[in-house]
């Protein structure tokens, strides 16, 4: 069983117009969306939050000017436990490792997410996994949010774990994902060349920002269904929530997506996202590899309800 620990950290925040007057555990996890809402209300309970030196009750609301002094405590070790899981791994070797990730499953544990991530079920499948990302993400060179499927690649070594990210910012990793999105695409591709950052106004999501990182998706349309439209999204940088933001920003939000999409949508569990293709060079041999994962069937059988819906008004 491996245990990580996390260290005691202190942060300084001066409160901006942009929160004031808004309760004190609203506005700390505006600035951190890794602080819980209860867990910032505990914080406040055991007088780990001061505003200008001196506590205050968890109903405390901001001011223009405040100074809020937050006394992150030492959290509980998290166990990072192996669980037999079912994986779907597509490829493996001495150095790495390919896997077909289920939508609803997390990548790696967190505080709100102990069990039952691929981390969990990867500790189980193998014990050589890369240790550069810590106790908690072995082996893990990137990622897919929750609620999007698709192909993973993983490090078994240190070795291959720094070539697999030199290739990530190297952009020559091959990253193509499929989504069905709202509206009528009228363009057969495109390109979105816009810079993605934390948005100011919701800091759980990410928006597109001035000074944020650069961020490019390719686009091509695979099928128009109406007020609908199946596109292939071809990564150039991987940023985080990279397609579900610049598909917003274009007017053509993902289906089902909680985040940036809107509230009247087609029922899904999470966006209509799927990374379909991962090919990277092979961090030992240098070898070209290249994978494809086919569609989740209950993506397929969305995407065949709007085509028969379409069909029918069109009759």
């Amino acid at each position: 069983m491996d245990k990580i620990e996390i260290e005691i950290e202190i942060t300084e925040i001066e409160i901006t117009e942009e929160h004031k007057g808004s309760r004190i555990d609203k506005a700390l996890s505006a600035f951190n969306p890794e602080w819980s809402r209860t867990q910032i209300q505990t914080w406040l309970k055991n007088g780990l939050v001061l505003v200008g030196g001196i506590t205050v009750k968890p109903n405390y609301k901001v001011r223009l000017g405040d100074t809020v002094t937050v006394e992150e405590p030492e959290l509980e070790e998290l166990d990072v436990v192996a669980e037999e899981l079912d994986l779907d791994i597509v490829y493996e070797d001495k150095d790495v490792l390919v896997v077909n990730k289920a939508r609803g499953m997390v990548v790696h544990p967190a505080p709100g997410h102990p069990s039952g991530t691929l981390v969990n079920g990867l500790m189980h499948h193998c014990t050589d996994l890369s240790g550069i990302n810590g106790v908690v993400r072995p082996g893990i060179v990137h990622r897919i949010d929750k609620d999007t499927s698709g192909l993973l690649m993983v490090a078994k070594n240190d070795k291959a774990h720094v070539s697999l990210v030199d290739q990530l910012v190297n952009r020559s990793v091959t990253r193509v994902y499929t989504a069905l999105v709202h509206g009528h695409i009228p363009h057969d591709n495109g390109t979105i060349d816009a810079p993605i950052g934390r948005d100011s106004r919701e800091r759980q999501n990410m928006a597109i920002v001035d000074k944020g990182r650069h961020a490019v998706t390719h686009f091509k349309v695979l099928e128009r269904f109406g007020d609908y439209t199946l596109v292939e999204c071809r990564l150039e940088t991987g940023r985080t929530h990279q397609i579900r933001v610049h598909m917003k920003y274009i007017g053509f939000p993902l289906v089902g997506d909680p985040k940036y999409g809107p509230k009247k949508t087609l029922e899904f569990n999470g966006q209509v996202l799927h990374a379909g293709t991962l090919g990277f060079d092979h961090p030992v041999t240098g070898e070209y590899l290249e994978f494809s994962s086919p569609l989740p069937e209950d993506f397929i059988e969305l995407v065949d309800k709007v085509r028969k819906s379409v069909d029918k008004t069109e009759e």
